[in-house]
């Protein structure tokens, strides 16, 4: 099942990875963590860096039991994705150009290659981007984009000279995000006087909220970076566009603009979730790459996990309601079920493939030519004949991605399976794909991965096989610079809007998450309300998809009550070939 797991890097001596959800996911949520990356230091203007955060992805089934270790292997980076190389966007007639800069220097350098990644795939929405270090910007190179982006996570990172008097010069925007904001102040003896602002210093209150466009979006109260709060000395020449908001009510400049300049408090990338103040920062983007979008509102549906156990009656009543309120929709769909180890079968090994079901494979056909369109959700949806973590059951475990489980059922994200290549990976979607046409089934275009994990060599193999992925996806230090990708630091994100990733591949937003009707391990259930609440807070990106996904099996009263909501809300529910 593709659950959604909660991964979030958080101040403590050790931190790691932790589930969030049960018999289908629990969107994103932030909790303790164990087993996963070292954690960082409390932040203050003495530290290095800015920490990390990241969303991250799932699995979600109501049996749930430990495994043991495991290994990985580590894949390189083919060149052809090295930053240097501007990413194609996803309208083609797009013209905006985006330059992504970001920190190298310290213990937490690696974080800026992260946030970077984060940024650029952001800004694949609009155009073409080029992503690289900040100290190796040449002077005049601002002048041949669109539009420059800065993420500031290392404290007193050495800027050159010639990027602060380009961005001074003010013939470009620019979105600058945290630290070091001084020395492009200092930099201009005028700058108080013609930006009406300067620096001032870090709060660090405990801020839960942030204010935008009539919106409170969430911000996970321990983050401890606090906000870099700007001096206002002209409102005038200075709009405030977004208010961190303090427990006790009163607020700060959370984000400003002025001049070609916006400014953003903090990194907007550190814990993330789906009704987040990082949904402001994508909106902003706008402003800087596309200013002139209209406003509109979209919604994706996707049904989850179908697979040859699958009750083909329950699966066309859903069909048949939603082609009777004309909503378009995908259909995540796994080929091959699998037991290896008897899990469900009193220890006797099970499984089927679709083409033994001829009445599901009838239902998909109806669903594919009224309103459905079918996505490949892995092969099996499970590794091998290992717990990976949870039981080596199809639609249980991870795929691509070796995962284990801690005796407090927390998780810990190990690295690319043992057998992982491109070749290995590529020859699974290959066996999907070839179970999909025996079969008789129209054959997917669109590819999900299990639990949104995956290793650089599994998202590669995407490209030759499909047009989109459709899901939140991982990300590892050395994409962008073309090494060895760092498998020990992730950095998780979701989308508010259709991109095309550092990867390669188009992505279409999952940004809402799923109905869970069940606590699982300390997360609270989750339920149409709050994939509404959610779908509310998307609403502040003027262009946003809202996306979230279904279980079959659960009553289809909740996806009745959660469409509704939507609707309410203004979305309009599209297919996910239109974009």
């Amino acid at each position: 099942m593709s659950m959604i797991r909660s991964v979030s890097f958080v101040t403590a001596a050790a931190l790691g990875i932790a589930s969030g959800c049960t018999g289908d996911p629990v969107a994103e949520r932030i909790s303790p963590l164990k087993g996963g990356p070292a954690g960082f230091a409390a932040a203050d203007k003495s530290r290095t860096s800015s920490k990390a955060m990241v969303w991250n992805p799932g699995v979600h089934d109501r049996r749930v039991t430990g495994s043991g270790p495991g290994t990985t292997r580590i894949a390189s980076v083919p060149s052809s994705l090295a930053a240097s190389r501007s990413a194609l966007g996803i309208d083609a007639a797009s013209t905006a150009t985006a330059l992504v800069l970001y920190d190298t220097t310290g213990q937490w350098g690696f974080l800026g290659e992260e946030y970077a990644i984060g940024a650029a795939n952001l800004a694949s929405h609009f155009g073409k981007w080029t992503a690289k270090p900040a100290s190796q910007y040449t002077c005049g190179e601002l002048t041949r984009y669109t539009a420059a982006i800065y993420l500031g996570s290392t404290f007193d990172e050495p800027l050159p000279t010639c990027l602060l008097d380009d961005i001074l010069a003010g013939t470009r925007p620019v979105l600058w995000s945290f630290y070091n904001i001084g020395q492009l102040s200092g930099r201009s003896a005028t700058f108080g006087t013609t930006y009406g602002w300067t620096p001032g210093d870090f709060d660090f209150s405990s801020i839960a909220e942030v204010d935008y466009k009539g919106h409170a979006l969430e911000r996970f109260a321990a983050n401890g970076d606090g906000i870099l709060v700007p001096v206002i000395s002209n409102t005038a020449k200075v709009k405030v566009l977004a208010l961190a908001r303090r427990a006790n009510g009163t607020t700060l400049p959370w984000a400003i603009r002025s001049g070609n300049l916006t400014y953003v408090g903090e990194i907007p990338f550190s814990y993330m979730s789906e009704e987040d103040r990082w949904l402001a920062y994508a909106d902003l983007l706008f402003d800087a790459l596309a200013p002139s979008t209209p406003e509109r509102h979209r919604a994706l549906l996707r049904l989850e996990d179908i697979n040859p156990t699958y009750d083909a009656a329950q699966l066309q009543a859903i069909a048949e309601y939603l082609y009777s309120q004309h909503i378009p929709y995908g259909f995540g769909t796994i080929p091959q079920y699998t037991d290896p180890l008897g899990f469900y079968n009193d220890g006797v090994p099970e499984q089927s493939a679709l083409h033994q079901t001829p009445d599901l494979v009838a239902t998909l056909k109806y669903m594919a030519s009224h309103g459905g369109t079918i996505v490949m959700h892995g092969y099996t949806h499970q590794w091998d004949t290992s717990k990976n973590p949870y039981s080596g059951v199809t639609a249980d475990d991870d795929e691509f991605y070796r995962v284990t489980m801690n005796a407090d059922q927390t998780l810990n994200y190990v690295g690319p399976v043992p057998e992982d290549s491109l070749a290995w990976a590529g020859g699974r979607m290959d066996s999907g794909l070839a179970e999909f046409r025996r079969s008789g089934v129209t054959v997917p275009q669109i590819f999900e991965f299990p639990h949104y994990a995956a290793s650089v060599n599994a998202y590669h193999a995407i490209p030759t096989r499909f047009t989109s992925r459709w899901e939140r996806a991982l990300y590892f230090p050395g994409v962008l610079r073309g090494t060895a990708p760092d498998y020990s630091q992730l950095f998780g994100q979701l989308f508010p809007y259709a991109v095309r990733d550092v990867y390669g591949t188009r992505v279409l937003p999952e940004d809402l998450g799923n109905i869970e009707i069940e606590p699982f391990e300390g997360s609270p259930p989750r339920l149409p309300i709050d994939i509404i609440n959610a779908g509310d807070k998307n609403l502040v990106v003027r262009d946003g998809v809202a996306g979230f996904f279904f279980h079959p099996f659960l009553d289809i009263q909740y996806l009745k009550d959660t469409i509704d909501g939507l609707r309410a809300l203004g979305y309009t529910f599209v297919s996910p070939t239109s974009l």
